[in-house]
């Protein structure tokens, strides 16, 4: 089925979010957002969340402290000047790596079959760092489903990851992963057909105001947007290498 199309949307932020601390209420801390700030999420509605947030409620911490670093990790250490500790965490977290230039960055594939920059691993100051949810499809539908019941409007979720591409400098943003939203879109054209990666599309349109580097806006509103809402086969379906 060719995709309804979109002509415009809008999407802002949700701030000031407050800290989250581990184990918290994602849904609820939200929700309290919406309601502190007299902000109304609507029908079809897209709300997209930094993974860093969802791994924080999800517990996803690690203390640098517990890890020790192979003669592997040690070596690429050595040659990209990131903690031996982090690398190690890279290596234990995918399936395979490279670097993108004599000093980095790594680009690997996580366990979970995404291709990224460090495996997704995320520093936590210098004693620890947080890794991705353990299944992100399955933590944007618990979000989606608490968002509904929360708010008594259907809405999608789409987890945000920031990420980058070993052919450029810089970073941008990718999804790992959906509920309420097709992961991907078919477009036609002049007697072309073409697949879209429709939730990367969504996240990178979120990640121009997401807070990446302590902004303090992990999660954003994009209304609009026309989608197929339509099953939960989640990022995890379009993955070449799926776990």
């Amino acid at each position: 089925m060719t995709a309804a199309p979109t002509s415009g949307f809008s999407a802002f932020a949700l701030e000031p979010f407050g800290e989250l601390h581990p184990g918290d209420d994602l849904a609820g801390t939200i929700t309290d957002v919406l309601t502190r700030t007299g902000t109304t999420l609507k029908e079809g509605d897209i709300v997209v969340v930094a993974s860093k947030v969802v791994s924080i409620a999800e517990k996803r911490y690690v203390d640098l402290t517990s890890v020790t670093p192979s003669p592997e990790a040690v070596d690429i250490s050595a040659r990209t000047g990131k903690p031996a500790e982090i690398v190690q965490l890279i290596l234990d977290n995918s399936t395979e790596h490279f670097l993108a230039t004599k000093r980095g960055p790594i680009i690997a594939r996580h366990t979970l079959g995404h291709q990224l920059t460090s495996a997704g691993i995320d520093r936590a100051g210098s004693e620890g760092a947080w890794l991705l949810p353990v299944d992100p499809d399955a933590s944007a539908r618990a979000l989606r489903d608490a968002l509904i019941t929360y708010t008594g409007v259907t809405v999608a979720v789409v987890i945000a990851d920031s990420d980058g591409r070993a052919d450029r400098r810089g970073a941008t943003v990718i999804s790992i992963g959906a509920a309420g939203v097709a992961p991907l879109r078919v477009t036609e054209h002049g007697g072309k057909r073409q697949e879209e990666t429709f939730t990367d599309l969504i996240a990178a349109a979120a990640g121009i105001i997401l807070g990446q580097r302590g902004r303090g806006a992990p999660v954003a509103v994009l209304r609009g947007i026309a989608y197929e809402g339509a099953g939960d086969e989640g990022v995890s379906s379009m993955l070449h290498h799926r776990p």
